[in-house]
């Protein structure tokens, strides 16, 4: 269940959420906070229940039992694929939430559309098409549509899966510079340690339904948690066993 609460203490807040599918139990009585300004990573193994935690927030999924408390309804999702429509140029994706969810005029549009589109360094390409980028340049157009609302929560999924490391680079820098600008809470779901090193405040570890760790990106480089100390390093030996399941 998500409730809706602006007095709310955090800007998120899963309280003993609990997700199965069938007999697999995905989330079992999960709890974290995220507050303004504040960026989550969300690691594990496939089939952890990353995606999950993002699917529920978007409410594209309901919790088994628990509870999600949200002190904003403004939120906004950065796909892994982009999700681009490949009918519309770059200036008409981005400007699409806009034109559905505020009264801006086509000219108020615009210019908040072009300011975005140079915050991400894609100046002058608003009349491009997505076949006419490249994937690094489609994902920080899925990157601006997502943030020019300014949203009070962004939910990014996997934000520097499949790139090369300028462009990971230039997305984690995007990253980073929204925070600041917007102050939004933030959940990243990713493997990437430079991304939670970077742009992360806080992780949480997913395994067989668990938060097996919580803390900052620094004691996840540090801990002696074996759970932690297996994901940082990449190795095969410990106690997470790969799952062929996919939430």
């Amino acid at each position: 269940m998500i409730i809706y609460n602006p007095e709310a203490e955090h800007m998120i807040n899963f309280k003993d959420i609990c997700k199965s599918f069938g007999s697999k139990t995905i989330l079992n009585k999960i709890n974290f906070t995220v507050d303004k300004g504040e960026i989550l990573a969300v690691i594990g193994p496939s089939g952890a229940g990353k995606s999950t935690i993002l699917r529920i927030i978007c409410s594209l999924l309901e919790a088994d039992s628990g509870e999600v408390i949200l002190s904003s309804l403004k939120k906004s999702m950065a796909f892994q694929y982009s999700a681009l429509l490949n009918f519309l140029t770059v200036k008409e994706n981005v400007a699409l939430p806009l034109r559905k969810k505020t009264k801006m005029s086509e000219s108020e549009i615009d210019k908040l559309v072009a300011t975005t589109l140079s915050d991400v360094g894609l100046n002058n390409s608003e009349h491009l098409f997505p076949s006419e980028l490249s994937g690094g340049m489609q994902k920080r157009v899925g990157f601006a549509r997502a943030i020019v609302t300014n949203p009070d929560i962004i939910l990014y999924d996997e934000p520097t899966s499949g790139l090369d490391p300028m462009t990971s680079a230039m997305i984690i820098k995007d990253i980073c510079k929204v925070k600041q600008r917007v102050s939004a809470a933030g959940i990243i779901v990713t493997h990437d340690l430079e991304t939670i090193g970077q742009a992360a405040d806080k992780v949480i570890l997913l395994y067989n339904g668990d938060i097996v760790f919580y803390d900052t990106p620094r004691q996840l480089e540090v801990s002696d948690n074996p759970y932690a100390q297996q994901f940082y390093n990449g190795r095969c030996e410990g106690p997470i066993t790969i799952c062929s399941n996919t939430h």
